[in-house]
């Protein structure tokens, strides 16, 4: 084993006990992180107008604190962003991690403390290669470099003093001086906001080195590697970096992009670790190769409230604590956090797989769904419906969205799919007929709506050319970083720009 990999596991040991402590007592981990938020937050200006003084339990704080979503929370961010301090959060705030979701068409701006950094982001990248570590005492990946495809950051236009970015481009303006030892490309490279100068000079600065892992949404990684192969002429990945072992992914599912990966790092010596990071949090961690849930982060200043998908939209929905949650079942999560978020409704649903240790997986958005006739569709059976139409049609998909085509004076309603693939199917009506025939088997109210087709038709696939989503995330300013296709909308605004512009 060489000598660093047994220093970095000899540090390692005990995090990988306090993580065990957690798994075993989540309960008592998650009471005791919110009474430290809750006592380091008591002062602010929104401690003091919900009593924090006087809360000194999880029920109490349920009782106090409303559950807000980010529009309710803008007041006193746009307060932040102009300079106020004691706000939210004690310690200053002069990072805001604009996120590619969206709110009445409105960029998102979350508070990132120090501490979140500190204690969330950065604990997060520790304990991947922590977790990594444990799993394959033998690895070869601190004899070489991690390759991170970032994103930009700018000067805020409410206060010269405060700045916003993909959360990305956050950490890596964070980051120690010792982490370029470790990492590619260079942080000016990585900061750059024009997408494809960055790319030709990420290539240009990290096909100088051995790079072991590399990390961020399979989308853009993607791209990132199909333009280093035609820059090399190489056939694949492997033949650029020989000791490249540990693709480190999230954002968006692995499921329609893990074929193609496979291929382009043809090895069975390279391993995949999902993580559930996001601007308002570093979440979860895949810690078994055996199995695509992840581990959820219980101690990283984050406390957790679970809500039953159902109850979504009611004026008092019931809140979970983590030894409350059911197996299989749909919840939206919503967040405690070291940045001063409070009982803030992320707009992520989750789905618990086990417990003790509790592990999940990402099932959906509260707004990225389709129920425009009571079909209840998530990311979830979209994911697994269109696993199976690859499956049995050998084809491979790029990119995808899908919105509802509403019913009108003599006509029914159906889903339409704009569908970007790899390797398109010989023949698109039979792809058609079994996606709709597995949404059915993953769905039962989709299932009940199709049936005869009383409400709805079958759904009607697009195939668009190669390029087509890439073209029109750029002419949305959405290149890079953490910007993501929307999968699924309840509404046709993301399906009729892209058919706009490819007509």
């Amino acid at each position: 084993m060489p000598i660093l990999t047994s220093i970095v596991n000899w540090f390692n040991s005990q995090r990988l006990h306090q993580i065990d402590l957690f798994r075993r007592f989540p309960l008592q981990v998650q009471e005791e992180t919110l009474i430290k938020l809750i006592t380091k937050a008591k002062t602010t200006k929104f401690g003091r107008q919900y009593s924090f003084e006087s809360i000194d339990s999880i029920g109490r704080f349920q009782e106090k604190v409303p559950i807000m979503d980010y529009e309710e929370y803008k007041p006193y961010i746009d307060r932040l962003r102009k300079g106020e301090a004691n706000v939210l959060w004690p310690s200053e705030i002069k990072w805001f991690a604009k996120s590619s979701g969206t709110t009445n068409n409105k960029s998102k701006f979350i508070p990132v403390s120090f501490e979140a950094l500190e204690d969330c982001h950065f604990r997060g990248g520790k304990d991947i290669l922590a977790l990594y570590a444990n799993l394959y005492p033998d690895t070869n990946l601190f004899s070489g470099k991690g390759l991170t495809l970032g994103g930009s950051h700018q000067i805020d236009n409410f206060n010269n003093k405060s700045y916003y970015g993909d959360l990305s481009a956050i950490l890596i303006e964070n980051l120690p001086w010792w982490a370029d030892f470790i990492r590619t490309p260079s942080q000016k490279v990585a900061l750059i906001s024009e997408w494809e100068v960055k790319l030709d000079k990420l290539t240009h600065e990290a096909l100088k080195e051995n790079v072991t892992n590399i990390a961020g949404v399979p989308s853009w990684n993607l791209v990132m590697i199909r333009h280093i192969l035609n820059y090399t002429g190489k056939n694949n990945l492997l033949e650029v970096w020989p000791n490249l072992e540990l693709f480190t992914h999230g954002g968006v599912s692995f499921t329609p992009y893990r074929e193609q990966f496979q291929k382009l790092i043809p090895s069975l010596n390279m391993h995949y670790m999902e993580t559930y990071n996001a601007s308002e949090g570093f979440f979860a961690i895949q810690d078994d190769p055996r199995s695509d849930d992840m581990l959820l982060m219980l101690d990283y200043g984050i406390f957790y409230e679970f809500i039953p998908i159902e109850e979504i939209g009611s004026p008092n929905p019931q809140a979970l604590t983590i030894s409350d949650v059911k197996l299989n079942k749909n919840y939206a999560v919503v967040i405690t956090t070291n940045s001063g978020l409070w009982r803030y409704l992320i707009g992520d649903t989750v789905i618990f797989t086990s417990t003790f240790p509790h592990k999940i997986k990402i099932s959906g958005r509260t707004k990225h769904f389709i129920n425009a006739f009571g079909e209840e569709l998530i990311i979830d059976n979209a994911e697994k419906a269109l696993k199976i139409a690859c499956e049995k049609t050998g084809a491979q998909i790029n990119e995808y969205t899908a919105a509802p085509i509403f019913m009108g004076d003599n006509a029914k309603g159906a889903h339409e799919w704009l569908i970007e693939f790899e390797i398109e199917p010989n023949d698109l009506s039979f792809f058609t007929a079994t996606l709709d025939n597995a949404l059915c088997a993953n769905n039962s109210d989709y299932e009940a709506k199709r049936y005869k087709g009383i409400t709805l038709t079958e759904p009607i696939v697009h195939a668009l050319k190669p390029g087509t989503f890439f073209s029109w995330m750029r002419k949305r300013g959405k290149l890079g970083g953490q910007n993501k296709v929307p999968r699924l909308s309840n509404t046709r605004e993301y399906v009729d720009s892209i058919l706009k512009m490819k007509n």
